[in-house]
């Protein structure tokens, strides 16, 4: 039996700071301290809790396994979510092993002054992602990062359930269905490649994202995984389920960002790969 969406919220400590809080500065730089130590191969460079847990892949390794192991460096591509509330922090990343860019989304979960959980998923290739074009992933895009007006912010709580609608369209096959609301210019940009939106040629009718033909994913599955309310930004955690393969067996695992503001979502940013079928979360929200 499919879990219901659960969301967690709660307070953090900065690794750095004695206060009874963690600002957006302060996760940001969490994030920051996370890269820096995976490029160099040293995780007890980090405050980690003595009972931290690494997922790779929804698979649990020890922090000198996977991308601990393999990652040089980084690219210039780097896309924070930044949630003080609930104390999680999300980065999508470009980064390059032996030489080969790879896709990279990690939560990082932060309470007591220590890091708690990662959940990282990394995406090396066409066959591991469906769809895969590292190339088109150059800096943050100017759409994610627009400043928001105060007159077209919204509740946090809005902002949650605008996101929903999208995967609510998903399982039912229409986006006018759920009623999911879009900006005149927003799209889905989907491990480098537009998907839908102004410009998309990838299926007859993409350049619609609202009234796009859709598959029916009766069993997706969606968690929120942080909001980023001063920068307009939910960013979800789901499995599309049966279905979403364009070949052979096995689901989409996927981090999709959503730019919400003035109502409406204004853009959709994701990271996906293929797992087999079934394949759990493995994480409590």
């Amino acid at each position: 039996m499919k879990k219901p969406l659960l969301f967690a919220a709660t307070a953090c400590l900065a690794p750095a700071l004695q206060a009874q809080d963690c600002d957006r500065a302060c996760l940001r730089d969490v994030v920051t301290d996370y890269l820096e130590a995976l490029v160099a191969h040293d995780a007890n460079s980090l405050p980690l809790a003595a009972d931290v847990r690494f997922t790779e892949d929804h698979d649990t390794l020890q922090l000198d396994a996977g991308q601990w192991q393999s990652v040089e460096r980084l690219g210039e591509f780097r896309q924070d979510v930044l949630d003080p509330q609930s104390g999680n922090a999300g980065v999508h990343v470009l980064a390059y092993e032996n030489g080969t860019p790879v896709l990279i989304a990690t939560r990082l979960k932060v309470a007591g002054g220590r890091v708690t959980e990662i959940e990282s998923s990394v995406v090396r290739s066409r066959e591991e992602g469906m769809i895969f074009n590292p190339e088109a992933i150059t800096v943050a895009s100017e759409a994610m990062n627009a400043p928001i007006p105060p007159s077209q912010r919204n509740t946090r709580d809005d902002m949650i359930e605008l996101a929903l609608r999208y995967p609510e369209g998903l399982r039912v096959g229409s986006f006018v269905t759920s009623n999911a609301v879009f900006g005149d210019e927003a799209y889905r940009f989907e491990n480098g490649q537009l998907m839908a939106g102004p410009g998309c040629t990838f299926l007859p009718g993409c350049d619609n994202i609202r009234e796009q033909r859709l598959p029916t994913l009766a069993g997706i599955e969606a968690k929120v995984a942080a909001v980023d309310e001063e920068n307009g930004i939910v960013w979800l955690r789901m499995n599309f389920g049966p279905g979403s393969l364009m070949r052979g067996e096995g689901e989409l695992s996927v981090w999709e960002m959503f730019k919400i503001y003035d109502g409406k979502i204004q853009a959709v940013e994701a990271f996906m790969e293929e797992v087999p079928a079934d394949t759990p979360f493995g994480w409590d929200y």
